[in-house]
């Protein structure tokens, strides 16, 4: 029996999840006020129903930039339901990634909070696409007439999730209802959702993990309380004030949770830690358990492509806390070699993920899809299209173990970064003449981001300036943590800068 007929329940239109409308058990936690099932059915149709009004043709991609509140939780499954594609976007970026989102997708509508909208320049929003603030969207959706359940196809695009790729600007990955819909039924699959479940939503919504907070309590019929939070504080007092049983974090936050004095009853809420963005260190898996007796640790891989790809079993994480674990539930992952035949036990190959969580390429990028997406190989046995992770791999006694990245990409606290993102950002300053961005392992982010950068000439005593204007110019999960300046960049015998050796001379003199 396939893993999809075990679950024993095909795709449908995300907007049809199996809890609602099914009445009066608490779906949304928000302050002051909460949101049943019926309620949630009534405003995900009325909400749909003004999108559906202001922008009627099918497919139109509609940009959200809004606070973390009933609105952001009611924009996957209201846009999907008015037959429009929805691009969420993540709230720590600035406005040259927000503009270049804007024009990528051929966003019609962006609804964004005053306070974000307001950092915008001319010209950041393409023409032909409206600015809305979120009250108004709100206040409009109350009297808007409430459009049915979808009917759409489970394989009709849903929404597209930008991610940084290992050069270039984000990429826009274009998701399904049933990737949405399979995804959400997997993780409520094995951890073991209940109605009774209360999940606090720290991570962005912007992120497939961040939404799938929202989707998969939701198809369990659980509750979800969305959270901004500024310190880690504000999260021991959610889960406190909420009752709270599950909650998702990246490492970093991990860490300074760990470092938070957790008043013992508060800590007894929790019976769910999940970690995703980075891998958990033994010792930050043993201090969550010392914290959090009642919990249990779910350490987690994926990448957006593929939404999420494994899971260590609780059970394992003390004996085996190096391990990815195994598949989790729709997706099958396959260790190859660089001929595309099966690793064997123990040997180093590419992940490759198979079957139907994996996405539909990227937006309107049919090279860079190309590139990553491609029919599965032999050893399948779903078939269709595979994306190839360019992670390196170990399959030993069952469990999966991570090996090292075949790209460059920066992992910190739980965000994927683009160094050439950060090069042309150092680049455009006009400071600097070369610049190389890198990650160097760090206890807190999993990866730091460091810039080595050779001041341009004439740039005289302004190139110390070079942080300042960063500041101004890239989210803060980008900016460097550490700038080394330097007369000449060391080259290969190819040329070309050596990156591998700039990063160990940083790694040998932070070590010394």
């Amino acid at each position: 029996m396939s893993p999809l007929l075990a679950l024993g329940a095909s795709p449908r239109p995300i907007d049809r999840l199996p809890m609602m409308g099914q009445g009066g058990a608490p779906a949304l936690l928000l302050r002051g006020r909460v949101l049943d099932y019926a309620a949630l059915e009534a405003g995900v149709a009325r909400l749909a129903g003004w999108l559906a009004g202001l922008a009627p043709e099918p497919g139109a991609r509609i940009a959200s930039w809004t606070a973390k509140g009933e609105l952001a939780c009611l924009m996957p499954l209201a846009a999907a339901r008015a037959g429009l594609v929805h691009v969420p976007v993540n709230p720590l970026l600035r406005r040259a990634q927000v503009a270049h989102i804007l024009a990528d997708s051929g966003a019609m509508l962006l609804i964004a909070t005053p306070a974000r909208s307001d950092t915008l320049l001319p010209g950041d929003v393409p023409e032909g696409c409206a600015l809305v603030a979120e009250a108004d969207v709100l206040a409009g959706a109350e009297t808007a007439p409430p459009l049915p359940p979808s009917s759409a196809d489970p394989g009709a695009l849903a929404a597209i999730l930008y991610t940084s790729g290992s050069t270039g600007r984000p990429k826009g990955v274009m998701l399904s209802h049933a990737n949405l819909w399979l995804g959400a039924q997997s993780v409520a699959h094995y951890l073991a959702l209940t109605p009774a479940d209360r999940v606090l939503a720290v991570l962005p919504l912007a992120f497939d993990y961040g939404q799938n907070q929202l989707l998969s309590t939701w198809y369990a019929g659980g509750s979800v309380a969305p959270l901004d939070y500024l310190t880690p504080r504000d999260v021991v007092k959610a889960v406190a004030r909420y009752g709270i049983t599950t909650l998702a974090a990246v490492p970093p936050l991990w860490v300074q949770l760990a470092e938070t004095d957790w008043p013992a009853e508060t800590a007894a809420h929790l019976r769910r830690l999940t970690n995703s963005g980075g891998a958990l260190t033994p010792e930050l898996s043993r201090a969550l358990g010392r914290i959090f007796p009642a919990a249990r640790i779910f350490a987690m891989y994926g990448l957006t492509e593929a939404f999420r790809s494994t899971f260590l079993d609780p059970a394992l994480i003390a004996t085996h806390p190096a391990s990815m674990g195994k598949a989790i539930p729709h997706a099958e992952v396959l260790v190859l070699r660089p001929d595309g035949s099966v690793a064997d036990e123990g040997e180093e190959g590419e992940l490759v993920h198979c079957g139907p969580l994996v996405a539909q390429g990227y937006w309107r990028d049919a090279t860079r899809t190309a590139e990553r997406f491609r029919p599965a190989p032999t050893a399948s046995a779903y078939g269709g299209m595979a994306v190839w992770s360019g992670d390196r791999v170990r399959r030993v006694d069952g469990l999966l173990y991570f090996a090292g990245r075949r790209d460059a990409m920066i992992k910190s606290a739980g965000n994927r970064i683009s160094p050439s993102e950060v090069e042309e950002a150092a680049l455009a300053t006009g400071l600097v003449a070369e610049a190389v961005a890198l990650g160097v392992p760090d206890a807190r982010l999993g990866q730091a981001v460091h810039l080595v950068a050779r001041a341009a000439r004439g740039a005289g005593p302004a190139w110390e300036d070079l942080a300042g204007r960063l500041k101004a110019e890239l989210p803060s999960f980008m900016q460097p943590t550490v700038i080394h300046w330097v007369a000449a960049m060391p080259l290969g015998a190819n040329g070309k800068i050596d990156r591998a050796g700039l990063a160990a001379q940083i790694q040998t003199g932070l070590a010394a």
